[in-house]
């Protein structure tokens, strides 16, 4: 069982999102620290990217503030290797395709080996053109998380039965983004998933509530949210990480159902 799976293990997982450098390196550090204490089971650690194509307005304004400081991929594997010094909670990336092929896909699942990256996801990386990814990634351990959106009809069985880690399960049609509502019919999608795998399923994209979270968790394996903790960050800067903290915290009871 890898780690990321493993963080399953004990109930209804809570993953956290951040992005890198936002609004500096040396916070970073410090917010995950926190995110990790106040209940997260795994982090997930935005890379920042000119074209974020999946991420609304919240995430594409934190993926500017970070590449304008001047963060860059080394500075995030740096990064991530003060947090395991200090840290053991599972981690994965969320990056889009064009930097980890210009880093080089050999050297950048390397690196993530022995900094401790235990996944990586993906969004505009297509299923069918995975399998080049998903072999060097294997290589060094770390785990290439499936994203399976509420129209991929046919092609949840034919996603789900390669996946690794968790699967994620998009909540909503659209980019990322806070929601007053989720509608899609997550338990008939998690039902066919489970036809194929046992591997854990997390809903992400649009949650931000104790009531949504707790709602989800009935259903998933695990809850999945971001734009809500980058708007804390977007709010209170260097000051976050209490505020940070009471969140995830509250987040996190609530899938304790």
């Amino acid at each position: 069982m890898s780690k990321i799976t493993e963080a399953f293990s004990n109930g209804k997982a809570f993953i956290a999102f951040l992005t890198a450098g936002d609004p500096s390196k040396e916070k970073t550090i410090e917010f995950i620290l926190a995110m990790e204490e106040a209940g997260a089971d795994i982090i997930e650690i935005g890379i920042p990217f000119s074209d974020p194509i999946a991420e609304g307005p919240v995430i594409q304004n934190a993926n500017t503030r970070a590449l304008s400081h001047g963060i860059h991929t080394d500075d995030i594997f740096d990064l991530v290797r003060d947090v395991r010094s200090k840290s053991n909670v599972p981690l994965a990336f969320l990056t889009y395709i064009n930097p980890v092929f210009y880093y080089g896909y050999e050297k950048f699942f390397k690196k993530c080996k022995e900094v401790g990256v235990n996944g990586i996801i993906i969004p505009d990386l297509p299923y069918e053109e995975k399998e080049e990814v998903v072999a060097i990634a294997a290589k060094y351990d770390v785990d290439l998380i499936s994203l399976i959106a509420p129209t991929s009809d046919d092609r949840i069985k034919m996603i789900a039965k390669t996946s690794k880690g968790f699967i994620y399960l998009v909540s909503s049609m659209g980019v990322t983004g806070i929601r007053s509502e989720i509608k899609t019919d997550l338990e008939d999608i998690i039902g066919e998933i489970r036809k194929v795998t046992n591997v854990p399923v997390a809903v992400g994209f649009g949650i931000n509530t104790p009531e949504q979270s707790k709602n989800i968790a009935k259903v998933a394996d695990g809850v999945i949210v971001g734009s809500a903790i980058v708007k804390i960050i977007e709010k209170y800067g260097d000051n976050a990480t209490p505020y940070i903290k009471e969140y995830v915290a509250t987040m996190k009871e609530a899938t304790r159902i």
